[in-house]
């Protein structure tokens, strides 16, 4: 257990951001499966509007440092990738 009062502070910053970036990855998680049940129904245009959801918030997560970067824009060009593959 911390001794010092910053050791503290930390731990108490951390449990609280701890919360948010769990519920803002779940949030995630769902839209990026609405994005896949849309697409395994054959429905290409819920994938559609589905994906402009989820693009904001993997976006989102990246900058506020829940993913790194690249692995919002690999999962976003994937997505992408099948909504444009199932139209053909």
């Amino acid at each position: 257990m911390a001794n010092h009062a910053s050791a503290k502070k930390r731990i108490r910053q951390t449990r609280r951001r701890r919360v948010v970036n769990r519920d803002r990855m779940s949030e995630i998680r769902t839209l990026v499966k609405k994005v896949e049940k849309a697409l395994s129904d054959s429905d290409i245009e819920g994938a559609k509007e589905s994906l402009k959801e989820v693009q904001p918030a993997l976006m989102r997560g990246a900058q506020k440092g829940i993913l790194h970067p690249n692995t919002a824009a690999r999962k976003l060009s994937r997505l992408n990738n099948r909504v444009v593959k199932a139209q053909t």
